[in-house]
């Protein structure tokens, strides 16, 4: 449990979420989220020299990786800090806000940035060395859809185990109820979007991309949504015989980033937009589902973060879940 960790109000961004092969493919994540941070530090009169750390998130490897985090805070205006730089797939995010925070409660840092950045398209193709195989020949791996389509541990592709905790889940799921969800997840979106985006422009930050040597281009708003509806939805065969899962329940691979400061309560009085609305990083939770079962685990997560907070799901107003399959 955390009791010194804050954010100021305001004190975050995300860029639009771009389906992978659109507008952004070719931009390089960690010069596109420092060029981003650094926009967005323009635009609310913040010094990047305030930050004594950063914490860089990106789950795809891409070149120059091994430099990352002290590359990306340099580009960002602060040459001076230490870095991280660490991946853990779909919970990069979360973890991100988690080693900010535990680095205030601890003292070791007052102010740190937590960054995250990935670009799903184009992912790299690496050689591996097989000195044992055939003349010497080499490993390929395709980075991105090899490790959708294999956990060398479960053995399975990500969607076969989406579709394993869907039969493991009591009461099991049919289509029809991720159908249905789905639905209700795509009207949540729209309801974001009301009102010329009045709740997205709240924390959304447009990117930059290079559209030739000369030209730039600015997405502001996410690209490559796709309306659901109960009719859209219903035709849509499972990908696997017999599963729970159309490609309509799936959330489609993007491009993007994200970023927000963690500090202490008087630091973030001092940056927020509104000093009488205060945030507060309050506990985390984690853990280790059954083998390939991998989206089971963030309700064992969530029931940690909740008991070590002092209290249940029944005083949550707003919950935040990342989706990869409806099944979470």
């Amino acid at each position: 449990m955390y009791s010194k960790a804050f954010i100021p109000y305001r004190g975050y961004f995300s860029s639009p979420f771009v389906r992978w092969q659109g507008k952004i493919q070719c931009e390089h994540p960690v010069p596109l989220v420092a060029d981003t941070a650094k926009r967005w530090f323009a635009s609310k009169n913040i010094d990047p020299a305030i930050f004594d750390y950063l914490y860089l998130g990106k789950t795809i490897t891409q070149k120059h990786s091994f430099y990352s985090a002290q590359w990306c805070a340099a580009l960002m205006g602060n040459p001076n800090i230490s870095a991280l730089y660490f991946g853990q797939a779909c919970t990069t995010g979360c973890t991100a806000m988690n080693l900010a925070a535990w680095s205030v409660e601890t003292g070791m840092m007052s102010c740190p940035l937590a960054l995250t950045c990935d670009r799903v398209s184009n992912g790299p193709h690496t050689m591996w060395p097989q000195p044992m195989g055939q003349g010497g020949q080499p490993d390929i791996e395709h980075w991105v859809l090899d490790n959708f389509d294999y956990d060398p541990w479960g053995q399975m592709k990500m969607i076969e185990t989406a579709e394993e905790v869907a039969k493991v889940t009591k009461g099991g799921v049919t289509k029809e109820e991720c159908d249905e969800l789905m639905v209700r997840r795509y009207e949540q979106y729209l309801e974001s979007v009301a009102n010329d985006r009045e709740f997205q422009k709240g924390y959304m930050f447009p990117v930059e991309y290079a559209i030739s040597k000369k030209k730039k281009g600015v997405v502001e708003e996410d690209e490559g949504i796709t309306p659901c509806t109960p009719e859209g939805l219903a035709p849509l065969k499972p990908v696997i015989p017999g599963g729970v899962h159309s490609f309509g329940s799936q959330t489609h691979p993007a491009d993007g980033n994200a970023g927000c400061i963690v500090t202490t309560r008087e630091k973030a009085k001092e940056l927020s937009a509104d000093p009488n609305v205060e945030i507060q990083i309050v506990s985390y939770g984690y853990a280790r589902a059954p083998k390939a079962r991998m989206g089971m685990a963030p309700v064992p997560a969530t029931v940690m973060a909740l008991e070590k907070a002092g209290i249940s799901v029944k005083d949550i107003k707003a919950i935040k879940t990342h989706a990869p399959f409806i099944i979470n």
